[in-house]
């Protein structure tokens, strides 16, 4: 029997435990390093397999292991597993318990994906040299980010893996299908805090204050030409604003208005010229009409660059795996991961997997109260990642 198969009738055979793992933590979901009753179950569940861990990394996180039959490689794997402050709207059995959070970018699937791949290779250590890491990791969703702070725990100790791999869900891809992007995938990603202060007073007397609510929107307005005008055409770049705050009335302009917003790109030093940019622009147009501004920078994810051997050769053993035309290539995306640490220091590839169910006209959205996947990528979920492992090792 080739590996391939076995491995399709192992996912087979656990996929119904593995649907209860990802039912299990999509009932308890727990918040950015917060994720305790999260780590010990996934400890209970790796004990019971006879799988080798170590818990309390960087709070909460954990790494576990299998050897294969003889010295090799080593490779790491890696999910994460915290869950957003959002209120759950679906109608399901096993909705979330837990008031204000859901899993709802599918961390949950992650995690209970990783715990199969993990099952599967235990099975087939005799068929592989080396050694495999798995990585659940606390806090992808909340700066600095997990993966940070476990590479700042030494998380590896010592054995350093030759590269990593990590999948996300796409809610857009059809269950089934797997999806890569060589090189610049994903975005670097800042959060902007901008404080303007002038003088209050009387709506009816501009002319005796210094009007904080016009100086912010020549602010807001200007810097878009940070993205338009300053960026090269070729370098994706966000800027954008979600938060303005006028505590002002109909009648009274405040002395200070603060904004919020996030800055996103995919070069390094493009993102540090951006920055000093940006001060100058605000803190200029500030002074130039009489008011002060601060403008704080809080540097977040790095963007994520995919190595592109180890993609190509993992989009190779996930074709042999699913069939070509079961394999996609990515556009590249705005929104930022912090396994791009990991990819930093380790050559790696994050891909995509499918968790859209074919009979729905249109995907659900991730972030979204009523997020949800097809549970059946599960099974390409944990399958297709023990036989990419696999195919690394042997």
């Amino acid at each position: 029997m080739s590996l391939i198969k076995t491995i399709k009738e192992l996912s087979e055979e656990l996929f119904p435990g593995i649907i209860e793992i990802r039912r299990h933590i999509h009932r308890n979901p727990e918040l950015s390093f917060h994720e305790h009753e999260t780590a010990d179950f996934i400890a209970s569940t790796l004990e019971k397999a006879g799988i080798l861990y170590k818990k309390g990394i960087a709070g909460t996180g954990i790494l576990a292991e299998v050897e294969g039959s003889k010295p090799g490689r080593i490779i790491a794997l890696r999910a994460d597993m915290d869950a957003l402050p959002i209120q759950e709207k679906n109608d399901l059995n096993y909705r979330s318990l837990n008031d204000g959070r859901m899993h709802a970018c599918g961390h949950d699937a992650h995690t209970a994906s990783l715990i199969g791949t993990a099952l599967i290779l235990n099975k087939l250590k005799d068929n592989f040299s080396g050694k495999v890491k798995f990585v659940f990791q606390p806090g992808e969703e909340k700066a600095p980010g997990g993966a940070k702070l476990m590479l700042e725990e030494n998380l590896f100790a010592g054995e350093e893996p030759e590269l990593m791999i990590a999948q996300h869900v796409y809610p857009p891809m059809y269950t089934g299908n797997l999806g890569f992007r060589e090189g610049k995938y994903m975005a670097s990603s800042d959060e902007i805090y901008i404080t303007i202060k002038g003088k209050g007073g009387h709506a009816a007397m501009p002319h005796n204050t210094t009007d904080s609510v016009l100086i912010a929107a020549h602010i807001l307005v200007a810097m878009q030409q940070i993205v338009s005008r300053h960026a090269e055409a070729s370098m994706p770049t966000v800027l954008s604003f979600g938060k303005v705050v006028a505590d002002g009335a109909m009648n009274v302009i405040p002395s200070e208005v603060t904004m919020d917003g996030t800055f996103r790109t995919m070069d390094e030093k493009w993102r540090k010229t951006a920055h000093k940019r940006m001060i100058n622009m605000a803190q200029s147009i500030a002074e130039s009409m009489g008011a002060t501004c601060e403008l704080k920078i809080v540097e977040g994810y790095p963007a994520l660059i995919n190595d592109p051997e180890i993609t190509r050769k993992s989009m190779e053993y996930a074709s042999a795996y699913l069939g070509d035309k079961s394999v996609e290539e990515l556009d590249i995306r705005m929104t930022a991961e912090d396994f791009a640490f990991f990819a930093e220091k380790y050559p790696s590839v994050l891909y995509r997997l499918g968790v859209r169910d074919k009979n729905k006209l249109s995907p659900l959205e991730l972030h979204t109260p009523t997020f949800n996947i097809d549970e059946e990528a599960l099974k390409t979920g944990m399958g297709a990642m023990a036989w990419i492992a696999i195919s690394h090792l042997i």
